[in-house]
């Protein structure tokens, strides 16, 4: 830092009226070592090879092995290769070429994976189309993308509509007889079609600020060297994602580069987790690509049934910011012979970097880093100017090297902004990614975030801007924003914000008929994680003084910005159980008989959540189709009494009094953290941190009592647990206990924030002990007179990310 100053004086000595934000601060040396010798990444690799090639080169070693698995059907990897060539000579014939995208709407299937390669083989560029989206957004991909051949089959051909089909050539793979099953079975020769490495394997449509979708385009020779990295082990890989998300891609050729079985699995097992961890178990799936937020529910539900998976042996995810929970390390103890790889990429890029994460759980930091740029790869940290940040600042990422995409289809300008000439390297391109990261001491890679208004849902890349864009198309909708959410159990929310035009009527009454129709709008034109959650209603957006959008003050939604019918409260002990299950994973306080679980913002993955807590409450496995099928709470109700009384009469479980005067069994996931606790007393690795910062007049008072009043009302925040001759046993304290917080003042402190930034890392480190309790304490921090941090810890053998969510609703009821 000293040497960053001085270079800084030089700079305004030699020219004082130069603007302080231009002037180079990097001495030479450190310019070397950030520009070149932290990218040190060249390595050989397979460059003029095409993706498909890969899978040829195993079909020539092990043409008898198993190459693709779907429920009892599967295909050798000979017999793969003849399908998806006979084909693709029918393609050629039809008229495809090197860098034509050639759409693919198909259900799961092993016409979906022969279609696939078929494309590749034939030259063209796969161009996927998802049969659940929209017909509106299937119709924008197909009309700018302008493909003349479309693959199918009957789901795919009723999404898309006669009117997009009727420009293109459709070649039906859902067809019992096929009009290619006389073409040779060899491969197709890249020479004779012309066909490089530099040429496009898949066009993928991502989130578009204008409100247009954009589709990057990928060449083969990127995709190949982002997969040299993964692994070299034939392992049995599940096919996860859906084809429009480019981990399909890493799925797939991953497992087919080194010989492995590609496990198709139907959608319905991939929405329900409980089936989802069956299926790996009975499939002994060996590697697995999962979103964070999809990840961390696997291991929830695998925490729940205590299900062995003996087989897994790597576990990769990206698409959003890994956070290392207390439950993914639980999984992770449990399964010492699975890794756990932390990928960094987009759509743009595939995959840049990934850090293997150690083999013990306990080592593994809150926010895992990204680690070091994969082969042939070039990361740089710049400022807003394009230039180098010094080591350690924040910066964002530009990514230069072989996996760069070629661009955006039919979009030049937009290309032209986001892909750009390196100034480092001479004709190599960068990608500006948006996003935020540091170098740490080690020389590892941190990623922080956004540095724009992009945000990641359940994993997908969404342009909010696109959803302002079809927001603003309604005749009700003068002026809209987007913004992300994300509540006390994690689940990150899109809400939309909207100044209302006239036609709208009075701003009193049915706000809930505004969202109901919005959302209606938005359905029909969006896919559903980009469908807000919510929908307030404000008589204007708010503006800081340099008039720009103040997002601080766009106020959480209330109930009624929920799509909510007309309330009757729920009858009967299914729907009074089922509304308490939609409150609390939907945050909305009341829940009637007339709700629709996905118009109040429900979606696959909550679904999956609301269906194993059904289960522990009434005592019914309820199927996510039945909830597709009655998304409404009274209709879902009455199937569920249904199918309880085909399985004979029954009540729902009842809660015995048990006397609090003798100490208590533990659960089986309390008896499992108590006994790590034995083995490291001194563990942090357990902790729930939730930081808040409020702003406004805080009534400490008011708060204190509060938190008092939550933790009398909560036996669980109470719960300690003491050994009689070495077996434990949950004991109870008093509800007047009181919750133990302290007071800090920082007002007078110059270095406020470092100070409490010193303070959440000695919280972090002061362990709970489990025999005195509580194990739950709280900070609170007086920043100013209108400015406090409130810090809270829990221990997770009494709390997890659901609790938390329920915790901070009540704190907030309680506050008010």
């Amino acid at each position: 830092m000293t040497q960053h100053l001085q270079t800084l004086l030089r700079g305004v000595m030699a020219d004082a009226g130069q603007p302080v934000g231009r002037i180079d601060i990097l001495a030479a040396d450190e310019r070397t070592y950030l520009l070149e010798d932290l990218n040190q990444t060249a390595a050989l690799y397979s460059f003029e090879r095409c993706i498909h090639e890969l899978f040829e080169t195993q079909v020539q070693k092990a043409p008898e092995a198993v190459a693709v698995v779907y429920e009892k059907e599967s295909l050798s990897y000979g017999e793969l290769n003849a399908r998806a060539n006979r084909l693709a000579h029918h393609l050629i014939e039809l008229g495809v070429k090197p860098d034509q995208p050639v759409a693919i709407c198909l259900e799961r299937s092993l016409a979906m994976v022969v279609g696939v390669l078929a494309i590749l083989k034939a030259g063209g560029a796969y161009l996927p189309l998802d049969p659940a989206y929209p017909s509106a957004r299937l119709r924008q991909i197909v009309g700018d993308a302008e493909p003349k051949l479309l693959l199918c089959d009957v789901a795919g051909r009723t999404a898309l509509g006669a009117e997009a089909v009727a420009d293109m050539t459709v070649v039906d793979l859902a067809t019992a007889t096929t009009a290619w099953d006389e073409r040779p079975p060899s491969n197709p020769d890249p020479g004779t079609l012309g066909l490089t490495s530099r040429h496009l394997a898949y066009v993928i449509y991502t989130s578009g600020s204008t409100g247009i979708p954009k589709g990057v385009e990928m060449s083969h020779g990127a995709l190949v060297n982002s997969l040299a990295g993964i692994g070299t082990s034939k392992l049995r890989t599940l096919q996860f994602a859906t084809l429009n998300f480019d981990v399909s891609c890493q799925e797939l050729f991953s497992c087919w580069k080194d010989g492995g079985a590609l496990v198709l699995l139907r959608e319905e097992t991939r929405r329900r987790f409980s089936d989802l961890l069956e299926f790996v178990e009975r499939e002994a799936i060996e590697r697995l690509f999962l979103p964070f937020v999809a990840l961390n529910h696997f291991a929830e539900v695998w925490s729940a049934q205590r299900l062995p998976l003996p087989s897994l042996r790597e576990l990769y995810t990206a698409g959003e910011r890994l956070q290392a929970t207390p439950v993914l390390k639980v999984f992770f103890e449990a399964h010492p012979n699975a890794r756990l790889i932390n990928q960094y990429g987009s759509t743009e890029i595939s995959v840049i970097a990934e850090h293997h994460l150690s083999a013990d759980p306990s080592y593994w930091p809150q926010l895992p880093h990204i680690g070091r740029p994969i082969a042939n790869t070039r990361v740089y940290l710049l400022d807003g100017h394009g230039a180098p940040v010094p080591f350690g600042a924040v910066g964002e990422l530009y990514i230069g090297g072989a996996g760069v995409a070629r661009g955006y289809l039919n979009r030049p300008e937009l290309t032209a902004e986001r892909f750009i000439a390196s100034p480092f390297v001479d004709g190599d391109r960068l990608y500006r990614t948006g996003d935020l990261g540091r170098y740490l001491p080690d020389g590892n890679l941190e990623f922080l975030g956004r540095n724009d208004d992009q945000v990641k849902i359940r994993g997908y890349r969404i342009e909010p801007g696109e959803i302002v864009a079809r927001l603003c198309e309604h005749a009700w909708v003068r002026e809209a924003v987007v913004v992300a959410r994300q509540n006390g159990d994690g689940d990150k929310r899109l809400i939309a914000y909207v100044v209302c035009a006239p036609e709208a009527g009075s701003d009193e009454g049915d706000e809930g008929g505004l969202a109901g129709a919005l959302r209606a709008h938005l359905s029909s034109r969006l896919p559903d994680y980009m469908v807000p959650s919510a929908f307030v209603r404000l008589a204007a957006l708010p503006l800081t003084v340099n008039g720009k959008l103040d997002r601080n003050a766009l106020p959480p939604p209330a109930d009624q910005a929920y799509a909510l019918a007309a309330y009757q409260s729920p009858q009967g002990a299914v729907e009074t159980a089922l509304a308490r299950i939609w409150a609390e994973l939907l945050g909305v306080e009341r829940i009637g008989r007339n709700d629709h679980f996905f118009e109040l913002g429900g979606h696959s993955l909550l679904a999956v959540q609301m269906s194993s807590r059904l289960s522990q409450a009434v005592g019914v496995e309820l199927s996510l189709s039945r909830l597709f099928a009655r998304p409404v709470l009274a209709d879902l109700a009455a199937s569920i009494v249904e199918l309880l009384s085909r399985s004979g009469p029954q009540e729902l479980p009842s809660i015995a009094v048990v006397s609090r005067h003798e100490p208590l069994m533990l659960s089986f996931a309390q008896q499992r953290l108590w006994f790590l606790a034995q083995l490291n007393e001194a563990s942090t690795n357990y902790h729930i941190p939730l930081t808040l910062r409020l702003r406004g007049l805080l009534d400490r008072s008011a708060w204190r009592r509060s938190l008092d009043r939550l933790f009398a009302r909560h036996e669980a925040l109470r719960s300690v647990f003491v050994a009689t001759q070495g077996k434990p046993r949950v004991e109870v304290l008093p509800p007047n206990a009181g919750l133990p917080i302290i007071e800090h003042d920082l007002r007078e402190r110059s270095d406020a924030e470092a100070a409490l930034l010193d303070l959440c890392h000695e919280e972090g480190r002061t362990p709970f002990d489990l025999a005195r309790g509580p194990l739950i304490r709280g900070h609170l921090v007086r920043m100013s007179n209108e400015e406090h941090v409130f810090l809270l810890t829990q221990h997770h053998i009494v709390s997890d990310g659901w609790s938390m969510g329920v915790l901070l609703r009540e704190l907030s009821q309680l506050y008010r």
